[in-house]
């Protein structure tokens, strides 16, 4: 038996999930019609959290943030089977991780935080990331139930907290593509770049390959030999800043890329590979 708490797109295809999978799964969610709405799929639903996880071996979490983690777990507390296990997939801070499975524990029971790298069609078909750190005796019981969730989950080791991390420094570099690609498409704008134009560019060239070699320049800690000189990729973004400019378009993210280029051009570091702008933030 499973208890499913948080009926938001990624729940609620969890929970279909769980269904095909011939797993009987009683929901909960604050606005109730989107709880009784799996109801059409085999789930039972509830109006109060503590009796949506009476009786469920494992309890599963995707909420908003900490504060809602914990004020849904305390709610639904009451009805906690003795030996039960919390699995939260809400993405949440590394120290309320920390703290939650640190104070379930002091109460009797078992929280593994579970983040994932996962969309509502992901969780609906298995697929994507899960990720886990931890506990591995703990991990290595549940994985086998996990993976069955996920196209793959990601153990970081023994310490509480960790997969929280990961999941903040992922969504980060997200939320920082995303808007990179808002400011590209702000150039487009004031270039006269039209849509069909951007899809035969990355049809044909694929910068995400990139990404991977572009992490080991940063981090190798060696700027001498550049590939693209600090002064010449600081030049063209004033390209960038001066087209958009022209238009009266907005760019979000470059002016701040610019003044972080100034400050290690100030710094005498204008002829080495423009990846120095990572020196300082390389972590151990």
């Amino acid at each position: 038996m499973v208890a499913f708490l948080g009926m938001g797109l990624l729940g609620s295809n969890f929970v279909r999930a769980m269904i095909s999978k011939g797993m009987q799964v009683q929901v909960w969610n604050r606005t109730a019609s989107r709880a009784t709405a799996l109801e059409a799929y085999g789930a039972k639903a509830f109006e109060n959290a503590a009796d949506a996880v009476k009786g469920a071996d494992r309890i599963h979490l995707t909420l908003k943030d900490d504060a809602s983690v914990d004020e849904v777990l305390a709610a639904a507390s009451a009805g906690f089977k003795p030996g039960a296990i919390i699995i939260d997939h809400t993405t949440t801070s590394a120290e309320g991780a920390v703290q939650r499975t640190k104070a379930w524990k002091e109460r009797g029971f078992v929280y593994q935080h579970a983040p994932v790298f996962m969309g509502p069609a992901n969780a609906l078909d298995s697929s994507g990331n899960m990720l886990v750190s931890g506990d591995q005796e703990l991990i290595a019981q549940l994985e086998p139930e996990l993976s069955k969730l996920t196209g793959q989950v990601l153990n970081f080791g023994p310490e509480a907290g960790k997969a929280a991390a990961i999941k903040l420094m992922g969504n980060l570099f997200l939320v920082t593509f995303t808007s990179g690609l808002s400011d590209m498409l702000s150039l487009c704008k004031a270039l006269n770049i039209h849509l069909n134009e951007v899809y035969t560019l990355f049809s044909a060239w694929n910068p995400g390959a990139q990404v991977a070699p572009r992490l080991k320049r940063m981090t190798a800690g060696t700027y001498d030999s550049p590939s693209w000189e600090l002064n010449m990729a600081r030049k063209d973004t004033q390209l960038f800043l001066n087209a958009a400019a022209e238009k009266g378009t907005h760019l979000a993210v470059i002016p701040a890329i610019a003044e972080e280029m100034d400050r290690w051009i100030a710094k005498g570091h204008g002829s080495q590979d423009w990846t120095i702008i990572a020196k300082d933030n390389i972590p151990a």
